[in-house]
């Protein structure tokens, strides 16, 4: 998996790490799973950063993953999203809606 926060300047990064996998910059046998892209505000994103979503989407699977406070702080969220269910079950972690997180 590649992450990435929702900013201009983790999605650039994301689409260079993209880039590099795809002129075979990786190591040998890895493959890629998914693109998983962390909220980095609690507002929606702005129209430029969602077209550039767009494009990653348009190569990869892309998890979004919604701002969640407790997290800015360290701290642990009463229940967690739905999101994070099939992100939880892709990586192979048994998360139940409403646990927190570890």
């Amino acid at each position: 998996m590649i992450v990435g926060r929702t900013s201009a300047q983790g999605i650039r990064a994301v689409s260079q790490a993209l880039g590099a996998l795809h002129e075979g910059k990786a190591p040998q046998g890895l493959d890629l799973v998914a693109v998983v892209l962390v909220a980095d505000a609690p507002n929606r994103l702005p129209l430029s950063l969602l077209r550039r979503i767009r494009v990653i989407r348009s190569v990869v699977h892309v998890h979004r993953v919604p701002w969640i406070p407790a997290w800015r702080v360290g701290g642990r969220p009463r229940s967690l999203p739905r999101k994070i269910g099939a992100l939880a079950q892709l990586v192979g972690t048994d998360v139940h809606r409403g646990s927190t997180a570890s």
